[in-house]
């Protein structure tokens, strides 16, 4: 019989500072889960490499590079980051001009685009040093119209606010959900937290978790706790 593949929407963040130790993580945690993400502190460390191996080893693969650039070199990046095979990348979703110049780079690839709103750590009083003064939730909403718009596939945003852009999009549009704590877990440095099964609940399509399961004393037990709790909310679709 097939091996029958992980639910997708658990996503494990591999922030670890070497491919040894991302390798370690996967091979633990790969019967219980098919997506990773690699971010800044992996990429400098051999994430690019890794990400080609992970993909043809039919995993599913996020590279969180968080673009923020002039017009041509986003353009460029995402381009070079399509060519890569990969299924998602983040852009910093500020302004229009950023999130079309991504868009255009993607072309025609499979490459899914996903605007950062607000990080998660952020808070209003955050905002305001920054001269914004919208809440976190009323600037995530008008940062996801803002990404649909301009073809984005979705945005990354809290479970808080999960649920007012599912109603302020589309039914397919993406909300990957970081800051993810099982029940009495510790915030750790995110401000805007929820647990796996508020978050899907609330219209999160993904969820990207990397402490409480990388930082746990069994990561495969961890994954697999979140995967129970991700089936039970939705009635085990994937």
């Amino acid at each position: 019989m097939p091996r029958t593949v992980p639910d997708k929407r658990l996503i494990v963040a591999l922030d670890v500072p070497t491919i040894a130790d991302a390798r370690n993580l996967v091979e633990t945690t790969e019967a219980a889960v098919s997506f990773y993400k690699i971010g800044h502190e992996l990429l400098f460390g051999g994430g690019v490499e890794l990400a080609r191996v992970l993909t043809g080893e039919g995993k599913s693969v996020f590279l969180d590079m968080k673009f923020l650039d002039i017009s041509n070199t986003v353009e460029k990046a995402t381009a070079n980051v399509a060519r890569l095979g990969v299924d998602l990348l983040t852009v910093h979703g500020h302004d229009r001009k950023t999130l079309t110049a991504a868009v255009a780079g993607r072309g025609s690839s499979n490459l899914k685009l996903l605007s950062v709103t607000v990080m998660t750590h952020l808070t209003a009083a955050d905002l305001a040093e920054q001269g914004i003064g919208e809440s976190p939730a009323d600037l995530v909403v008008r940062r996801a119209r803002m990404a649909r718009d301009a073809g984005f596939d979705g945005v990354i945003a809290s479970g808080e606010e999960a649920a007012r852009i599912r109603a302020a999009t589309d039914p397919d549009f993406l909300i990957v959900t970081p800051g993810i704590r099982p029940s009495g877990d510790a915030k750790g440095d995110q401000a805007r937290v929820m647990t796996p099964a508020a978050a899907i609940a609330a219209g999160a399509s993904h969820l990207v978790v990397g402490r409480p399961i990388t930082a746990a004393a069994d990561p495969l037990a961890a994954a697999r706790a979140i995967q129970a709790e991700i089936a039970g909310i939705s009635g085990g679709s994937g």
